[in-house]
């Protein structure tokens, strides 16, 4: 079986041929046919050997964890799948640690050890690979009628977990739900795909980012109802006039300066969502004490999330269904290129694009 790997020992990046195919050693196993593998900054990573660990006793680790696949076969306890069903597999699993209480709770995406696994990342071999086999429960179903973009689920669940938590938070405000204005920053798939979760969830929506207003990500903004302001000539101040009192900013740059600058347009009793990883740069000159104090003073709150759980994909795929259904254009544009597995190094190499996938099977 082939799979597209790292060698970490060699510092490479290449087609593995003798990735071993994985049995079914449970009675609540499934067996996975992958359709389609997205590509991300994580991936480039990885492949660039900022980070990810093989599995024990391999010298090499499979890529991806935006998995969408086909089930092939199921074990005798499986119920609620079977042969032919699409699904979404989850990416993290739980530590094994029995103080950990988040993954006791079937929660590893707040995992408190740090020790859990992720396919594609840690100690888990991805998703760029012809099979996968897991336990079922791992596994998320995903209706047919979102066959093409499918592999968008998982890109849009960091937005999905991100909101889940946002609702919760708010709910502090004495008045009940707050107000819905937000800004989203960065035009990429997280960024866009969280425009539209906002969007179908009421929110007057802004799209903030470096491309100017020409860019396809502009017109994928304007399709789904929501404001373009391109930042070539325009300062987070400058964007943010005219919306009145911004109530949540939605980061998605992976950009420090950026991400802590917006807090300056945050509006009273708002929140900022963190959801990008800045990669290596230099230090960076804040003012934290007036930052602490302008926050203090609008009652503002800062949320950073990363992964996911099963509420978030679930909800991940509702809303791509109800995204396809208002905008499919859009949706479709956010794929912006195809690739097979011989060629997974072109997209690892070179972002270009909004989404780029591997195509694994028809």
């Amino acid at each position: 079986m082939k799979g597209a790997a790292v060698f970490p020992g060699s510092r490479r990046l290449g087609l593995a041929g003798n990735v071993p195919e994985p049995q079914m050693e449970g009675p609540q196993d499934v067996k996975l046919r992958m359709l389609q593998v997205g590509v991300c900054a994580t991936d480039r990573e990885i492949a660039s050997f900022v980070f990810g660990t093989p599995p024990e006793g391999f010298d090499y680790l499979v890529l991806g964890h935006e998995g969408f696949a086909e089930v092939v076969e199921t074990g005798p306890e499986v119920r609620d799948l079977k042969p032919g069903d699409l699904v979404v597999p989850t990416v993290r699993r739980p530590c094994a640690d029995p103080a950990c209480v988040a993954c006791r709770h079937n929660r590893p995406d707040f995992c408190i050890t740090g020790l859990y696994r992720e396919h594609g990342i840690v100690s888990m071999h991805g998703f760029m690979t012809e099979f996968v086999t897991g336990d079922a429960r791992y596994m998320r179903p995903v209706p047919p009628e979102v066959r093409e973009v499918g592999v968008l689920v998982e890109p849009l669940t960091i937005a999905e977990k991100a909101f889940i938590q946002a609702e919760r938070i708010q709910t502090r405000l004495p008045w009940g739900k707050a107000a819905a204005r937000a800004v989203v920053a960065g035009a990429g798939p997280v960024g866009l795909l969280g425009a539209m979760s906002l969007r179908v969830r009421g929110y007057d929506v802004t799209v903030y980012s470096r491309e100017p207003e020409t860019d396809v990500r502009a017109d994928i903004a304007r399709a789904i109802g929501a404001r373009y302001v391109s930042a070539q000539g325009n300062t987070p101040e400058q964007m943010a006039a005219g919306i009145g009192n911004i109530d949540l900013i939605y980061e998605a740059t992976g950009s420090a300066h950026l991400a802590f600058g917006m807090l300056n347009v945050l509006g009273s009793n708002g929140l900022l969502i963190l959801t990008g990883v800045p990669g290596a740069h230099g230090p960076e000159s804040l003012d934290m004490g007036t930052l602490i104090t302008k926050m203090t003073l609008k009652n503002q709150c800062l949320l950073a999330t990363v992964n996911a759980g099963d509420d978030a994909f679930d909800q991940a795929i509702v809303h791509l269904t109800a995204f396809c259904k208002r905008w499919p254009d859009a949706v479709r544009s956010l794929i912006t290129g195809r690739f097979t597995l011989e060629q997974f190094e072109m997209p690892i190499r070179n972002a270009a694009g909004i989404k780029n996938i591997i195509e694994m099977a028809s």
